[in-house]
């Protein structure tokens, strides 16, 4: 689905997150970061994602990593997401699907027989100068971190 690989520079995205702050890659230079793009908040295998990254938060940010989810939610939804989970880290609100056609996460979709656009679920590991160092497109969602931090 997306065309992004290994080697490429990450887009200079920018966006509103759950609480209306700015979030731009260039927030994150000089650091490794993990954007996790995920269909819907709320939903069972989003949230066993993003469960499952809370659980591992220590482990990432003791190796040095931030992480960011993306969907095309409201900020409103994503706000209750986290306090529904206790989610620590930010959720950006691509209300307009800026962010999530720069990485090309935006197409077509089958689920019970019917196809639709959506968000394909796939998670993004920059690197400390903004380069992709992985692209996972088959997310396990109950063990994404190890996919990570392997």
């Amino acid at each position: 689905m997306t065309t992004l690989k290994i080697g490429d520079k990450a887009p200079a995205f920018e966006a509103k997150d759950e609480k209306g702050n700015t979030r731009k890659l260039a927030d994150y230079a000089g650091k490794k970061l993990v954007v996790f793009f995920y269909p819907k908040a709320s939903t069972p295998g989003c949230t066993a994602e993003a469960c499952n990254l809370r659980d591992n938060y220590e482990t990432f940010v003791n190796q040095g990593y931030e992480i960011l989810g993306v969907s095309a939610d409201s900020a409103k939804r994503q706000q209750n997401w986290i306090a529904k989970h206790d989610l620590p880290f930010p959720l950006l609100a691509d209300e307009d699907k800026e962010v999530i056609s720069q990485f090309g996460v935006w197409g077509p979709k089958k689920f019970m027989g019917k196809e639709y656009d959506g968000i394909h679920r796939t998670t993004f590991v920059i690197d400390e100068n903004g380069v992709i160092e992985e692209v996972i497109a088959k997310v396990k969602t109950k063990e994404h971190a190890s996919q990570i931090l392997k």
